[in-house]
């Protein structure tokens, strides 16, 4: 069943990279008394989510702070690895926390997977973003296909 708004987020593992190596991050914990941005993209390095959709994100880092936003956070069904080397590609540093759901838990968990194995991507994520009020889905916007529209920071920024 897919999550929805004024659902609990589930208690899952992320990962993200630090100068240390992977760390783990406790998704319950991040969210716990802060507003999140939280969206997904299918792959780290594909031409929509390295052109468009995290650039956005990052682009617009200082107008979420502006309303309330605690972090804004990418999530893919990467390893942490990729998803560090690809924050450093897109010159992210601060703005996003990259995230790794390299086994697609929390993907699996909320009901947002997708079949990219006719492309050789195996399981992935949809592309969606949600803002989360302490664990609480507040707002949730799923891509109905493969374009960016309801997902973009700018979408996103309108519904705060």
């Amino acid at each position: 069943m897919t999550i929805q708004e004024g659902d609990t987020l589930p208690a899952v593992t992320l990962t993200t990279m630090t100068e240390e190596g992977p760390k783990p991050i406790d998704l319950q914990e991040l969210c716990d008394g802060k507003k999140v941005v939280l969206f997904a993209v299918p792959g780290a390095f594909t031409p929509t989510c390295s052109a468009q959709h995290l650039p956005g994100y990052v682009q617009n880092s200082q107008s979420f702070k502006e309303k309330g936003v605690d972090v804004v956070a990418c999530v893919s069904v990467n390893d942490p690895f990729v998803m560090g080397a690809w924050g450093k590609d897109r010159n992210v540093s601060d703005e996003v926390l990259m995230l790794a759901d390299g086994n697609g838990e929390l993907t699996a968990a909320i009901g947002l997977e997708m079949d990219g194995t006719g492309f050789g991507l195996g399981t992935r994520s949809q592309r969606y973003a949600m803002v989360i009020d302490s664990g609480v889905v507040a707002t949730l916007k799923v891509e109905p296909g493969p374009s960016l529209d309801v997902s973009s920071a700018e979408s996103i920024l309108e519904s705060l």
